[in-house]
C-alpha cells in the first residue's frame, strides 16, 4: 500500500536540474545507490517544502510573485541513522527561500505537517542517494568530489504537488510538473 502523503516540492531550472542529475549519474557510475536508479515518473531533482497526509485547496497566487527564487546547492549533507544514510546537497537557506517556504505553509493552511518540514525546523536539501550503507558513505562523498561540481547556483522555478496515494503530480505554481527540462 502506498503511503497516504502529499508533498509540495520546489523544482529547478533546466541547468540546475541537469547539474543534480549529473551528480546522480556520478554516484550510479561508481556503483553506489543513486536517485538515477529511481525510474518512477515522479523522480525529478527537488526540495521538499511540506509533507502531510493531505493538502486541500490552496490559494497559490501569492506564491507566483516569489518565483523564480535564486538557490545555491551547497555542501553534501547526511541524514539517517543505523546502517544507512541519505546523501543530499544542502540548499543554502537564503532569506528569500525561507520566505517562500513560510508562504507555502501559509497558503497550505493548517495541517499535520511532518515536523522537519515546518518553518523553523526545515533543512532544505536535494536528495542524491537513499539507503547508502554507512560503510560506503566515504565512497559516495569521494565520487561527488571527483565529479567536481562545487556549489551549484541556480533558480527554483516552480512548485509541484505529489500525491503518493494517487500517484499524481500536478503543478501548483510556475513550472512544477515533469515538463521537459
Amino acid at each position: 500500500m502506498t503511503s497516504p502523503i502529499v508533498s509540495l516540492e520546489l523544482v529547478f531550472d533546466d541547468d540546475t536540474d541537469a547539474a543534480v542529475r549529473a551528480e546522480w549519474d556520478a554516484l550510479a557510475a561508481a556503483d553506489l545507490p543513486s536517485q538515477a536508479r529511481h525510474t518512477g515518473a515522479s523522480n525529478r531533482p527537488h526540495t521538499t517544502l511540506a509533507v502531510r497526509p493531505s493538502i486541500g485547496g490552496m490559494d497559490a497566487a501569492p506564491l507566483e510573485a516569489l518565483l523564480p527564487v535564486a538557490v545555491t546547492l551547497g555542501a553534501p549533507v547526511l541524514f539517517g541513522g543505523a546502517r544507512h544514510r541519505v546523501v543530499a546537497r544542502l540548499v543554502v537557506p537564503s532569506a528569500e527561500l525561507l520566505a517562500l517556504h513560510a508562504a507555502v505553509h501559509r497558503a497550505a493552511g493548517m495541517g499535520e505537517d511532518l515536523d522537519h518540514t515546518l518553518p523553523g525546523a526545515w533543512t532544505p536539501h536535494v536528495t542524491l542517494a537513499r539507503r547508502v550503507p554507512v560503510e560506503r558513505v566515504g565512497e559516495a562523498l569521494t565520487a561527488l568530489a571527483e565529479h567536481g561540481a562545487g556549489d551549484i547556483a541556480g533558480h527554483a522555478v516552480g512548485i509541484r504537488r505529489w500525491d503518493a496515494r494517487a500517484r499524481e503530480i500536478s503543478t501548483v505554481v510556475g513550472r512544477g510538473t515533469l515538463d521537459p527540462c
